[in-house]
């Protein structure tokens, strides 16, 4: 009898701690989470942002809210001891806090996309401290504010960007690369040209080593119409110059000239 009453309460205390694990998981957190850079560095007089985002179980509505409150981490600065709220947003609209922050800050975020992050311009040296970003979105009310360690600092004291490095880097890299391809290009084809004006330099010197043919012997054509050796050999061939007129000044008168051709027999 009291071996099966102590099973039933085995059973039944499990079946009760499998319940409550079923109800645990299933039912959502009433919670809210909120995210923040741990530190941001900003140029004095330039514009900074300060990033915050949360996380929520419940639908964005209008009753969602924004608190964004600073405290210096300066002894003689007002904000010094306790934190003050430099700007509130809620019921879509925007409210600046203390009146050394109006005109300054800006919210910039969007509720819809979970963004609560803030704008400041100019940055000056008095900002330095920690900014808190608080959301309430009922009945997601209890949450952990983010904090922000702002620096504001001079330019020379900002960190180098190594993105621009980076950059820089790979671009020049490619043009390198596009570089070497090029050259290598005007080098091939250079030498496929000299390639072939080398091959027809050899061509025309085979060419111009060949024997020439031998040009035939001219033969007289009057030796080869001539007849044979053994015949009657050509004369003395007399040219005479005749003046008829008889008078002694007729030396520049003369009558054209006559050949005669004696051939012997």
């Amino acid at each position: 009898m009291e071996t099966k009453w102590s099973n039933m309460s085995c059973r039944r205390v499990l079946l009760t701690g499998f319940t409550l694990c079923i109800v645990l998981v299933t039912t959502p957190c009433s919670g809210i989470d909120i995210h923040a850079d741990s530190e941001v560095l900003i140029q004095n007089g330039t514009t900074g942002t300060l990033r915050c985002s949360f996380k929520s179980n419940e639908v964005v509505s209008s009753t969602t809210s924004v608190t964004w409150t600073f405290q210096s981490n300066q002894p003689d600065n007002l904000f010094y001891k306790t934190p003050y709220t430099v700007f509130y947003f809620s019921n879509g609209r925007g409210f600046p806090g203390h009146d050394v922050f109006k005109g300054r800050v800006q919210f910039i975020g969007d509720i819809n996309k979970r963004d609560a992050s803030l704008q400041l311009s100019p940055a000056q040296f008095s900002d330095n401290g920690t900014f808190f970003c608080d959301v309430k979105n009922p009945p997601d009310v209890t949450g952990t504010p983010a904090r922000t360690e702002l620096r504001v600092v001079l330019k020379e004291s900002l960190p180098q960007n190594n993105m621009a490095v980076i950059v820089g880097t790979v671009c020049g890299a490619l043009f390198l690369l596009v570089l070497i391809a090029v050259a290598a290009c005007v080098v091939m084809r250079v030498m496929h040209s000299r390639h072939e004006y080398e091959g027809c330099t050899s061509l025309e010197s085979v060419s111009s080593q060949a024997p020439k043919p031998r040009k035939k012997v001219e033969v007289n054509l009057e030796s080869s119409r001539g007849p044979n050796p053994s015949g009657p050999v050509q004369g003395p061939v007399i040219y005479a110059q005749l003046d008829h007129s008889g008078s002694r000044s007729s030396f520049h008168k003369m009558e054209p000239v006559v050949y005669a051709d004696i051939r012997k027999n």
